[in-house]
């Protein structure tokens, strides 16, 4: 293999496929990034044998080949490298590397053994908007936790029917739902459960990107798969297995009616979140009490180690007077993911399920338990 390739286009690429290298002891070639001469491109690929990812640049090819190189080191070292054209040769597992004045080699490994990527040639797809896909899973990808008793819970739930999308995580103790409308229909409806990691390496990757993202999906795995402009060549594939499980009914705990509803100003609501926090104690917790008759919201903490805090915000509120007690880092978060400049926060009772959602906005919801009273 002999290329040559913009420094930027190379650094650029190689910061994206070494995101899911890590130190892999018992099989070393996953530490490496695969280069592959397919037409006229370059193609990088890496994998931990859970997802994979696979990018594509247009480059001058003066002899095909492929080559597995250390991803890290690699990336490290073109980094430093001037601004200008790279020359890169693979021979006997080494590869050559000049750009301008600097001559190095880095030991590579037989690209023989890199694993296989699963293709997705006759699998189903569908396209969304790339964009508003990455912001919808944004809001809600960091609410799923990791179990060993329930591994279901430990990704994304994703359902395709007609023309919506909707994606929901939970940890148990909280639930975030997001429904995106879809510009076509789906021809059947399906569901999967994505782990949580390649969601966040799918916001990351893609997050800043504006076109549409194919998703193809398969009973095992799935593909989230980003064309150029240009040419409807893929630029970036995102390749995950699917977490094995029936997703829990979370519909069933998303309250209905509400003893409380209180609209609040969402700024100044989440700072004084915030604020409490710093005096919440070991169990994070923070006290709401809503004042039907003042139209005003309390928000107290105290710990025994620091003091206490205790501050009033205005509201609208419609319902009865009710206090309860939340984790304040839950309660952050669920008003983080909220873009409108105000949330309506609706309590069911003192001890059941309560909602966070935008104002004038029901693609999104956010539903936290409070602490119950020891």
């Amino acid at each position: 293999m002999k290329i040559e390739v913009l420094k930027d286009n190379l650094k650029n690429g190689l910061s994206i496929t070494e995101k899911i290298v890590g130190k892999n002891l018992s099989l070393p070639i996953l530490d490496n990034v695969l280069l592959n001469t397919e037409d006229n491109f370059l193609s990088m690929s890496s994998t931990d044998l859970e997802m994979a990812i696979k990018l594509w640049m247009l480059v001058k090819i003066i002899k095909k080949g492929k080559i597995a190189v250390p991803a890290k080191f690699l990336s490290n070292y073109v980094s430093l490298l001037p601004n200008e054209k790279i020359s890169l040769e693979a021979q006997d597992q080494k590869l050559h590397i000049e750009c301008k004045n600097l001559k190095t080699q880095v030991q590579g490994a037989n690209a023989e053994e890199f694993p296989i990527i699963p293709e997705f040639k006759n699998a189903d797809s569908l396209e969304i908007d790339v964009k508003q896909f990455c912001q919808g899973l944004s809001q809600i990808a960091d609410v799923a936790s990791p179990s060993q008793t329930r591994p279901e819970i430990s990704g994304i739930y994703f359902v395709f029917s007609k023309n919506t999308l909707k994606m929901a995580a939970t940890d148990s103790f909280r639930l975030a739902e997001k429904t995106i409308q879809m510009p076509h229909a789906v021809k059947k409806d399906f569901s999967f459960i994505l782990p949580q990691k390649p969601a966040r390496e799918l916001i990351s990757i893609l997050g800043e990107k504006e076109g549409s993202l194919k998703i193809y999906f398969s009973p095992n795995q799935t593909l989230f798969e980003f064309l150029m402009k240009e040419t409807q060549h893929p630029e970036i594939q995102v390749t995950s297995r699917l977490i094995e499980g029936e997703y829990p009914n979370y519909e069933e705990i998303i309250p209905k009616k509400f003893k409380t509803q209180v609209v609040l100003k969402r700024d100044e609501f989440l700072n004084q979140i915030k604020t409490a926090s710093l005096f919440s104690g070991k169990i994070n917790e923070v006290k709401i009490s809503i004042d039907a008759q003042k139209k005003e919201v309390e928000i107290f903490s105290q710990s025994p180690d620091i003091g206490e805090s205790r501050s009033t915000i205005p509201g609208k509120i419609e319902g009865d007077s009710i206090e309860a007690s939340f984790n304040h880092k839950f309660l952050a978060d669920g008003i983080s993911n909220i873009k409108s400049s105000e949330v309506i926060f609706g309590l069911s009772n003192e001890e059941g399920a309560s909602i966070l959602r935008p104002v004038g906005d029901a693609s999104y919801i956010y539903v936290v338990m409070p602490i119950k009273a020891s």
